[in-house]
């Protein structure tokens, strides 16, 4: 009679353990600029490409796959005066979904590699690992002192 009883409850519990365990969903990061950071980069080197001061993009050295869009293009433009389209710059700043990217792919029923994310933008400078630095003033803005 008793190992009916245990066997009843060792049944029961089987059934009930998930249940009574279940926490609930794992809150999802929003998406968007300002909304909830997945990540802060600092000093990333990046590819830097630009068409216009409204639209910045970078790529990071060694992710082909993701593609970077600035929250703030207006506000980092100037300090892409001295350097050129393609130039590998150092990228600080909070990383975000980017919400075309997070619509078109919850859309979609197959994975697909490339992502796409937002970055505010708090540092933009030269990456001048192997170079000679500049003298004075900000790196991307100096010119290049020669003797």
């Amino acid at each position: 009679m008793s190992g009916k009883i245990i066997r009843k409850l060792a049944i029961a519990l089987i059934i009930l353990a998930p249940v009574i365990s279940y926490t609930g969903c794992k809150k999802q990061p929003k998406c968007g600029c300002g909304k909830d950071a997945l990540r802060t980069i600092a000093n990333v080197p990046a590819y830097i490409y630009w068409q216009t001061s409204a639209s910045i993009t970078f790529m990071v050295v060694g992710d082909a796959y993701s593609t970077y869009y600035f929250c703030n293009p207006s506000e980092m433009y100037p300090n892409l005066k001295d350097a050129k389209n393609g130039d590998i710059l150092l990228v600080s700043g909070h990383v975000y979904w980017n919400c075309q990217y997070v619509y078109q792919s919850s859309n979609s029923s197959y994975y697909n590699p490339y992502q796409a994310y937002d970055v505010q933008v708090t540092g933009l400078t030269l990456d001048l690992y192997g170079k000679e630095k500049p003298g004075t003033g900000n790196p991307l803005d100096s010119p290049v002192i020669k003797n």
